[in-house]
């Protein structure tokens, strides 16, 4: 059976970790150049950005950090130190050549993150919780490693965020009082520039505190 080519449509219809894996295989060495670059691609640039502006400060971990391009906007801005982590060994190997992480850690999210309870100032996620990917069942596991106060900035795709159940998954969770200050900002996952079915996309930026 011919192999899917790694693309946005390929990612986009993931079912299985494992399916994650070897997919990010395949694109791990290209990643930067052929989906970032050529798709005009700036939803990790945004949220970092809006993670900094919300007071967000380190030590701080990149989930679902891919290769790295938004530790490397986070460090830019100064924020740190960062560790990182993601599903696939090969993403976290171009991760670590950037040069911005203090560490990487290979989990499933779904599964847990092998670090202590509390380990964490902030949460960043760019380009995790989307089709295909991660829903709202991967919260508690970020929760855990973060301490009181820690603030949180994840980028959610639109579409994604109505249809997995985030809303209720983010009500659930402020009358809890797990988290407070949830602020729900619209951000364009590519800039104008972008060609394409996908260049409209928008995604939600999901910025709160740990209670």
């Amino acid at each position: 059976m011919h192999e899917q080519k790694p693309d946005l449509s390929a990612a986009y219809s993931l079912e299985t970790p494992e399916d994650s894996k070897r997919l990010y295989a395949d694109w791990a060495a290209t990643y930067d150049q052929s989906f970032a670059a050529d798709n005009h691609y700036q939803l990790h640039l945004l949220t970092a950005r809006a993670f900094v502006q919300a007071g967000g400060r380190g030590p701080l971990l990149d989930a679902g950090a891919g290769t790295g391009l938004c530790g490397v906007e986070l460090a830019r801005l100064g924020a740190g130190p960062i560790d990182a982590t993601d599903i696939s060994p090969d993403m976290l190997a171009e991760a670590l050549r950037k040069d911005v992480y203090r560490d990487v850690i290979e989990a499933d999210l779904l599964q847990g993150i092998p670090v202590p309870p509390g380990s964490y100032a902030g949460v960043v996620s760019s380009g995790t919780f989307t089709c295909g990917h991660i829903g709202p069942e991967a919260l508690p596991a970020l929760l855990r490693v973060a301490r009181p106060g820690a603030q949180f900035a994840l980028s959610i795709n639109a579409r994604h965020y109505k249809s997995d159940g985030f809303p209720e998954a983010f009500d659930r969770l402020l009358r809890g009082q797990w988290i407070r200050k949830l602020s729900l900002p619209e951000a364009r996952i590519y800039t104008d520039a972008a060609k394409g079915p996908h260049k409209d996309d928008k995604a939600l930026i999901a910025l709160f505190q740990k209670a």
